[in-house]
């Protein structure tokens, strides 16, 4: 893309956030605080949208937060404010101190072990400024949206959007803990519709990335959301049955997500999730892994240290389809009895190891069944795993893609369909922070008409 790097003075305004930060931490100290931290965050961005040949939407945002949590014991109050006036500095503190003297014990509440705060606090190549104005941003949204309507089966467009965005951030605690992060993401996307009337179906692309250098071309991303809007065209309905179910690789990151869902400490704790007290079970086949990935260059959730100061590590999540710890910060590790994982705020980098082929594969080894490549609705039970949701895609027969199929429903126990997945493939779809190929379940209840 051709990215021009900016004047740059994001590690000036990171020591402003860190002095802000440690200011607000002695305020704490001083109002008799036993513990406290302080998160402080910039971040900015431009975002354009494109319909039809003419721009929509051109928008600049700009925001700044700043939370502060403080200690009494184990009493806890939080407080948060986006003005860096010192009189409103020293209000936000004071709401943190009132708010903790006036709420009950909490056995589990309290910063993280000091003994496990982050000492090796690199970056990951994570910062790529992009020196895009509004004009050079609409230019790229309409070559792609262009792009895309050249194809004769394109009759109408949702649009075309470039976004990019920046992100600072600095953490500190009373531990003498202090880091800082700094972060960009940029993103090029178009959606498409085929056909007219009735027969209309919508599509799209898009292609997203740290660095401006590694996103796709505007036209290749636009000539793409045609081909998958197109390709979706004179869809039918399939009888209700049990068949394979393929997850195209930007879909089966879903069935992670609702893995990681199941095994967060809030859930477990809580006793909202079908997988309590399942750390050492074997939930998938004895080739099954998930590894946890903090160091990637330029990846997306890269991180020395998770939103406590605590140390990230590379560790196994999944290890021979066993399930080898939760994900857990120290609160819920405190509630569980068990000790952090480094997660609090979330993982970091996640990477399913593949165990097939490509996509083309895949099919083949699939023979006949249904490829899914658009979920609709939102159920999931997560304290049961049943799991059951709209769905779109193709029927796949002899190994190859027959025709598109739509209304339908697909059906199971997520239990069931970790322990039934057959084969994850090696066309990672690499455009976030779960790294999966397209996963291939051996059966699943199909419902159409």
């Amino acid at each position: 893309m051709n990215a021009v790097t900016p004047s740059d003075d994001s590690l000036a305004r990171l020591e402003r956030l860190g002095a802000t930060a440690q200011q607000l931490l002695d305020r704490c100290r001083a109002r008799g605080a036993s513990q406290a931290e302080v998160s402080c965050s910039e971040e900015h961005g431009l975002n354009v949208n494109v319909r039809m040949g003419a721009v929509e939407t051109v928008e600049a945002t700009r925001d700044r937060g700043i939370a502060v949590t403080v200690y009494f014991g184990q009493r806890k109050g939080s407080a948060s404010t986006a003005d860096l006036r010192e009189e409103s500095l020293d209000a936000t503190v004071e709401q943190a101190c009132a708010i903790a003297r006036h709420t009950e014990d909490d056995i589990a509440a309290g910063l993280a072990d000091p003994a496990l705060m982050a000492t090796d606090l690199r970056e990951f190549d994570s910062w790529h400024p992009w020196a895009m104005d509004a004009d050079r941003a609409i230019d790229l949204a309409l070559a792609c949206e262009s792009a895309g309507r050249e194809d004769a089966r394109i009759e109408n467009s949702d649009g075309a959007s470039v976004g990019s965005g920046e992100s600072l951030s600095v953490y500190a605690n009373s531990h003498g803990f202090s880091g800082s992060e700094r972060g960009t993401q940029h993103t090029i996307g178009c959606a498409l519709i085929a056909g007219r009337g009735d027969e209309m179906q919508r599509d799209g692309w898009y292609s997203t990335a740290l660095s401006a250098d590694d996103l796709e071309a505007p036209a290749a991303i636009g000539r793409r959301a045609a081909e998958r809007a197109a390709s979706r065209l004179q869809p039918s309905s399939i009888t209700t049955g049990e068949v394979p179910v393929l997850f195209a690789s930007e879909i089966a990151r879903s069935l992670v997500g609702h893995l990681l869902a199941a095994v967060s400490g809030g859930a477990l704790y809580r006793k909202a999730s079908f997988l309590v007290d399942s750390a050492g079970e074997q939930l998938f086949p004895d080739w099954f892994a998930i590894d946890e990935l903090p160091f990637l260059h330029r990846g997306f959730r890269s991180a020395a240290y998770d939103s406590e100061g605590v140390a990230t590590r590379e560790s196994a999540l999944v290890r021979a389809g066993v399930l080898e710890r939760y994900v857990l910060g120290s609160y819920s590790a405190r509630k569980l009895g068990l000790q952090t994982t480094a997660n609090a705020g979330g993982v970091h980098n996640l990477q399913v190891a593949a165990n097939a082929g490509d996509f083309d594969a895949l099919l083949r080894g699939m023979g006949r069944g249904l490829l899914v490549t658009e979920l609709m609705g939102q159920g999931v039970n997560a304290v049961t795993g049943d799991y059951s949701r709209g769905a779109a895609g193709f029927w796949i027969e002899d190994g190859v893609i027959a025709y598109p199929v739509e209304e339908i429903t697909i059906a199971g126990n997520l239990r069931d369909m970790f322990r039934d997945i057959v084969a994850i493939g090696s066309d990672v779809d690499t455009r976030g922070s779960r790294h999966i190929g397209s996963l291939l379940v051996s059966r699943m209840t199909l419902a159409g008409s």
